[in-house]
């Protein structure tokens, strides 16, 4: 093993400990699926290295997204609030925030920085919820921005949580979502988080390695510095690599779209495009990525 395997190595497996809860486990609260990753695991080992810095990202990068400075008075929805992450980042920038998340484990991730960061305080509620119980839904209201990065495709009925999430948004209301987009090897990556959620530990951190391994080798035939890219990579609204690393390989149910079926979906329920960011068409041999979508309900 060469002295950069090795590094890579170490390093998705200092958080093995904790990553060893993500594997399949029967799901409850009525939401019908065989095996599912349990991202507040993984988040809850990455809350260890949070820090101001990540912080500071997380609000620049929501700045950017919706296109504002702050969010005074506002009403912030966070769908999936998995870390909790972008939840303070939007009560930092002054919205009223309510986060919820299917996954007991992310709720308490959340749950702990509302407690740290804003103690007490009456405008950021958090629940235990999922986007497809409509019972739940109800007792929301609608919101000024409803937000939801990286969570709809893992709900094992991605529309029905699109569709979910846009009527909670208010006339003149943003949506913001970050969806996986549509690869020719998504049926394969499919496969391989379904097979991860139920391997071993071991068998995990070794699959972890491999992917390093193979992702370092394409960055060299590119002449692309791996290093430089990993260590920015908290650019990335403040997240950290390896636990991304364990999240992709992991996170099942997953579905993937396109901007034409996004497009179609919002447009049937009275939305239109603010701007988005989505990538060009690829392989998908590392992984698909998340497209960025910002539209707005327009008014009834």
């Amino acid at each position: 093993m060469s002295r950069h395997d090795a590094k890579d190595f170490n390093a998705q497996n200092s958080t093995t400990s904790v990553m060893s809860e993500s594997r399949a486990t029967t799901v409850r609260d009525g939401v019908t699926t065989d095996a599912r990753f349990q991202f507040g695991a993984n988040w809850r080992s990455f809350l260890s290295e949070l820090d101001e810095e990540r912080i500071t990202e997380a609000e620049r990068s929501l700045q950017l997204l919706i296109a504002r400075n702050r969010l005074d008075g506002s009403r912030f929805l966070d769908v999936g609030s998995g870390s909790g992450l972008s939840s303070l980042a939007a009560r930092r920038l002054g919205a009223k925030v309510v986060s919820f998340d299917y996954d007991r484990q992310s709720v308490e991730c959340t749950t702990i920085l509302r407690d740290r960061f804003f103690p007490g305080d009456p405008n950021w509620r958090v629940d235990h919820g999922s986007i497809l119980n409509r019972d739940y839904l109800g007792t929301l209201g609608c919101f000024d921005i409803v937000y939801s990065w990286g969570v709809l495709h893992h709900t094992g009925a991605m529309r029905e949580a699109i569709r979910n999430a846009a009527r909670l948004v208010v006339p003149g209301g943003l949506l913001a979502v970050a969806l996986y987009r549509k690869t020719a090897l998504c049926k394969f990556w499919a496969l391989e988080k379904r097979w991860y959620c139920t391997a071993s530990q071991r068998a995990q951190s070794f699959t972890r390695w491999i992917y390093l391994r193979l992702l370092r080798f394409a960055f060299a035939l590119r002449r692309r510095d791996f290093s430089a890219y990993v260590a920015r990579y908290r650019g990335k609204r403040g997240m950290d690599f390896i636990h991304d690393v364990h999240d992709w390989l992991g996170g099942y149910p997953y579905e993937s779209i396109t901007l034409a079926d996004v497009e179609a979906e919002l447009k049937k329920l009275g939305f239109e495009s603010v701007h988005n960011n989505v990538h060009p068409p690829s392989l998908g041999l590392f992984g698909s990525g998340c497209d960025e979508y910002v539209y707005r309900r327009l008014a009834s």
